[in-house]
């Protein structure tokens, strides 16, 4: 009873410094473990999703740009490739390494969302485990030689577009360029897959190559080709033997290209984890600054409680279980807002390129990130609990004018 009793008028009568307190542990708290999930989170997402397929063949330029633009649909194409590259590539010349090649054209828009011309063969690979697009009843996939189009479930709830509705599509990958005066039918509207493919409204390839207003000298160019290689080991025997022999051609692993590009902010992790951590030192040090410089006010009290009986356990105890106490409840908010920063940074993340992550995803850093910062707030707390039991009960129970 006397520890509850001593522990209730502390915080009640330092509400303000033990708010302040709390809320930057809180911060602390909340920034640790949000800055390790997303890293975390990000990086599986982003090399998990690669649209079934293993590879990217394009224009001589950058992996990462490659990759990027052609499936997360995130960037703009190094170059074109000539269709002969496609057929070749699906010839019996190739035929020991590629299983599945799908070509994408890439170049226009509507209302900022990529159109992306390819074949129907793009929806009949398994885009995660054994799970292919599916449309939405009634809908249908389009023909390979009319003017339809297959909207991606994240365009049509944004764009408000249904199966029967037509639109014109522009030039560029962003609204304001040159109108294309081509209607396009909708026919179908892709299940929500949370992948990319939902943020893309998928025409024939044929519609792509031949939409009036594009040069007739670049008509059968392709932006990219997706391929699927009948082996892994055979994958990496045909990228090295492309990308070292030839001089006009790149083929980007999908998996491996993203992951060296999250491995680049590696530093970027440990930087901004630091920082939390920093933040959480400070935090530390306030309640060390404030229960120690509330030891010369609670003199008097403490002394009274040990005439009373309280042993100086007791009132160690009591010191370091409001240290504690404290902390908990500064790591109890920081829950809430390492749910709020992880979930804003999802919804962003999903908008600008349709990886979805799950915010209430586990990870260890909710277990052991509270349990260290507990840690260092108790640990803030023995030097006042030490000033606590060192007290003198003759001299300090006399009243202090």
């Amino acid at each position: 009873m006397t520890w509850w009793m001593i522990l209730r008028n502390s915080l009640c009568q330092h509400a303000l410094s033990t708010g302040v307190t709390a809320l930057s542990i809180s911060l602390a708290t909340g920034l640790l473990m949000s800055i390790v999930t997303l890293e975390k989170e990000s990086m599986k997402s982003f090399t998990t999703i690669n649209s079934g397929y293993d590879a990217v063949m394009g224009s001589r330029g950058s992996e990462l740009s490659l990759v990027l633009f052609s499936v997360f649909h995130m960037d703009k194409a190094p170059g074109t490739l000539p269709s002969e590259e496609y057929e070749y590539l699906k010839g019996p010349a190739n035929k020991r390494y590629i299983k599945r090649a799908v070509p994408i054209v890439v170049g226009d828009n509507f209302r900022n969302f990529r159109i992306v011309g390819t074949t129907r063969e793009f929806f009949e690979v398994a885009y995660q485990s054994a799970r292919k697009h599916e449309l939405i009843t009634p809908g249908r996939m389009f023909e390979e030689t009319v003017q339809e189009a297959v909207i991606g479930n994240h365009v049509a709830r944004k764009l408000g577009l249904r199966v029967g509705d037509t639109f014109q599509p522009y030039h560029g990958l962003v609204e304001g360029g040159e109108k294309h005066e081509t209607d396009y039918l909708v026919v179908g509207i892709l299940k929500p897959s949370n992948t990319p493919a939902d943020h893309v409204i998928w025409i024939p390839l044929k519609g792509a190559l031949n939409m009036p207003g594009h040069r007739v000298a670049a008509a059968t160019d392709i932006s990219a080709i997706l391929i699927q290689f009948t082996a892994p080991t055979l994958g990496a025997e045909f990228a090295e033997k492309v990308n070292k022999g030839t001089r006009d051609k790149t083929v980007a692993m999908i998996a491996p290209t993203v992951t060296r590009f999250f491995l680049r902010f590696e530093w970027l992790g440990v930087l901004l984890s630091g920082m939390a951590v920093l933040v959480a030192l400070v935090g530390a040090g306030g309640i060390l600054a404030s229960l120690y410089n509330t030891m010369n006010e609670r003199r008097r009290e403490i002394a009274i409680l040990r005439a009373l009986g309280a042993r100086r356990g007791t009132v160690f105890s009591t010191i370091l279980l409001e240290s504690t106490m404290i902390t908990v409840l500064g790591v109890i908010i920081g829950f809430a807002f390492y749910f709020s920063f992880v979930a804003i940074a999802a919804y962003y993340i999903t908008q600008a390129s349709g990886v979805v992550i799950n915010p209430l995803q586990f990870n260890w850093v909710m277990v052991y990130a509270p349990m260290v910062i507990v840690a260092l707030g108790t640990l803030a707390g023995i030097l006042p609990a030490i000033k606590a039991y060192r007290t003198d009960v003759a001299s300090n129970l006399i009243p202090q004018s």
